[in-house]
């Protein structure tokens, strides 16, 4: 079987994997290959219908399938750059070979110079939570219900409960209610929301959608069907309070309990994985542990914005660009990142001091999300333990992604530790 060669494979043909593919064909790849396992490009955008995308990247307000659509036309623009649907990859190698399976080719191999990984993220299950009792008809995922609904057309229930408070299950108790469905109400574990606010306005509030903080499912009652929740409130441990049990009669329940990204393929070949976000770890570049392998997207950290996650995946598109004609900047001056007090995780992982191809020093980005609510806070980058910089913040929320610019002309060194902390100083 003939091995067929690429300059760059991309994996993932969604918003990161697309806004990749465009950056490093305008960036002088000739020759790009995006796999893609679903029927078409645009991934989770697709059953996405609701407005709300494209503010920061294109200054107005789009549907999901709408910002898929502007860059599936931007790529189909750039004659180097080739789509396979239907296509699923099986494996890829440190030698930058990829294994995939098509319903149209059968069982392929690619080889490529540079590769980036654009997998998206997968929902937490009821597995994966725990939720005691029956095993009935009438429990999944938000996004799923989402698919269900947006995609398939399907009605997936008349009284419906929501678990977590994320985004995907806040715009569904909305979707849910304008298709004639009674939401009951939405639990959160936390006594914070881990949606954005405007969702919560949107989606809860304007609908007199209840929302229950300090709150989880405590049972699952049902023989075929969902017929009963049983909730309950939870205290700082997260532990049942008792007498505070509720019952909701419901054939419904969906959760959005949160996002993991997806990233088996990387694991199986030693890529190293942040423990904070299930990512693989990465520099400014978005290149991973194993050079020439890089990583943009939900896969490498759960988003708030689309607008975000295409952004990235420009940034890895011109890395991988730079890496295959070998002006990548690299450095042995190597400053690594961790969270201080109150940030949950720092990404990148590492920063490489030096100039790129044109002799200029790049800044850094520093992307992270706090542990709690603040308010009237600072965030404080130090390095080695001595402050670099010092940002007041009247409001922070870990729904948000946070992030801040460092200047390398501000660096007091050219290796160490770089933190950021939340300081009520």
């Amino acid at each position: 079987m003939e091995t067929k060669q690429y300059d760059l494979i991309i994996i993932g043909g969604g918003s990161a994997g697309l806004a990749a593919a465009i950056a490093a064909a305008d960036h002088g790849v000739e020759k790009i290959l995006i796999l893609e396992k679903e029927d078409e490009a645009g991934g989770i955008l697709l059953q996405c219908i609701h407005n709300g995308f494209g503010l920061h990247r294109f200054k107005e307000e789009l549907t999901g399938p709408e910002y898929a659509a502007r860059f599936a036309s931007e790529a189909e623009k750039r004659s180097g750059i080739e789509i396979k649907v239907r296509s699923m990859v099986l494996k890829i190698t440190a030698e930058k070979e990829v294994h995939y399976s098509s319903e149209a080719e059968g069982y392929c191999v690619v080889q490529g110079k540079a590769i980036v990984c654009a997998t998206g993220c997968s929902e937490r299950t009821r597995g994966a939570i725990k939720i005691p009792g029956d095993r009935p008809t009438g429990v999944m995922t938000a996004g799923l219900a989402q698919r269900y609904l947006n995609i398939d057309g399907y009605f997936v229930g008349k009284k419906v409960f929501i678990l977590g408070s994320g985004d995907i299950g806040l715009i569904m108790a909305r979707r849910m209610t304008l298709e004639g469905s009674k939401v009951l109400g939405v639990a959160e574990l936390m006594p914070y929301s881990n949606g954005l606010t405007r969702n919560i306005v949107q989606c809860l509030n304007d609908f007199d959608i209840p929302l229950y903080l300090s709150h989880t499912v405590k049972k699952i009652i049902g023989k075929e069907r969902l017929e009963k929740i049983v909730l309950a409130q939870v205290d700082e441990k997260f532990q049942f309070i008792p007498g505070t049990d509720q019952e909701f009669e419901v054939d419904t329940l969906l959760l959005s309990v949160g996002l993991i990204p997806s990233n088996p393929l990387l694991t199986e070949i030693g890529v190293q994985i942040h423990p904070k976000t299930s990512g693989p770890l990465v520099d400014e570049n978005m290149q991973t542990s194993i050079p020439g392998i890089f990583s943009c997207g939900n896969s490498l950290h759960v988003h708030d914005l689309v607008d975000f996650v295409s952004m990235e995946g420009e940034t890895a598109g011109i890395a991988a660009a730079q890496f295959i004609q070998g002006t990548l900047a690299t450095s042995e001056d190597v400053i690594r990142t961790e969270p201080g007090p109150g940030v949950g995780y720092l990404l990148p992982a590492s920063l490489h001091c030096g100039k790129d191809a044109d002799g200029k020093e790049n800044d850094f980005v520093l992307k992270f999300r706090v542990q709690k609510p603040f308010q009237n806070v600072s965030l404080v980058v130090k390095q080695n333990g001595q402050i670099l910089k010092k940002v007041k913040k009247a409001f922070l929320i870990p729904a948000e992604m946070e992030n801040l610019t460092i200047r390398q002309a501000d660096l007091l060194e050219k290796n160490g530790i770089l933190s950021v902390e939340v300081s009520n100083e």
